[in-house]
């Protein structure tokens, strides 16, 4: 997964990363958390990890994906920041000390399809994050999947070449299957057809809000995207806040 996506990705997103990390930036202000390290799980590219050490926290990204990491620690060394860069898996990371705050951005906790996976990585932030650190990660919901997603395809264009994007998802399984078409450009003009495959799994709010009581953790909230509304029926993302409780 991402072996292909990840010479494109950058290309196909239409995220306004600034944004996000005013988001979250609100978010420590709304909760008294004033962090120095900040981990980002699932960095990807570095975006939101670039944007954050912009700001001036010290920061980590983690990530599965050898050829994201690439990608993000060549944007880092451009933009002379020192950013330390681990590759490991979310569900199995392992930290030097603990964090004062923890992000995950753009649904990589969807990507935790197998029964289990949320609950190791919720206890793996109990262990690292400070006492009293937060941890803001944003989901798509069941609606976004059944509504927004499933039975469309969508076409990218490019400057490396194109790529179509369809979706289907399964209610009994409450996953959604993406099959990516990469048409890459090559030196001479032609294409060559290079093809991935991934899935995400829709969480409701109550099966997160459960995972994280029972891992001792505190959810400060659940909230529509990118605002402090309450989570819609027709949310197609929403943020959950999430605390370790004080010593």
């Amino acid at each position: 997964m991402y072996h292909i996506l990840s010479q494109v990705y950058d290309q196909m997103q239409e995220i306004n990363y600034k944004e996000f990390v005013d988001y979250y930036e609100s978010i420590f202000e709304r909760f008294c958390v004033q962090p120095e390290l900040v981990l980002d799980l699932g960095c990807g590219t570095g975006n939101i990890t670039l944007e954050l050490a912009e700001r001036g926290y010290d920061m980590i990204g983690l990530d599965a994906s050898p050829e994201m990491l690439e990608i993000a620690m060549e944007k880092a060394r451009e933009q002379g920041k020192e950013i330390l860069f681990l590759h490991q898996d979310m569900t199995e990371f392992e930290l030097y000390g603990t964090v004062g705050a923890m992000v995950c951005a753009l649904d990589g906790v969807n990507y935790l399809t197998e029964d289990g996976q949320l609950a190791r990585m919720l206890k793996l932030l109990h262990y690292y994050l400070d006492p009293g650190g937060i941890f803001i990660f944003d989901l798509n919901t069941e609606y976004k999947y059944k509504e927004v997603l499933d039975g469309r395809t969508f076409v990218y264009d490019t400057e490396d070449g194109y790529c179509a994007w369809s979706n289907e998802f399964d209610e009994g399984e409450d996953i959604c299957y993406f099959d990516l078409n990469f048409f890459l450009k090559n030196e001479d003009g032609t294409y060559t057809r290079q093809d991935e495959y991934q899935e995400e799994r829709a969480y409701s709010v109550e099966e997160v809000k459960q995972a994280i009581a029972e891992c001792g953790l505190i959810c400060l909230g659940v909230f529509d995207n990118l605002s402090f509304e309450p989570a819609k029926p027709d949310s197609e993302r929403v943020f959950v806040v999430v605390r370790r409780e004080t010593l």
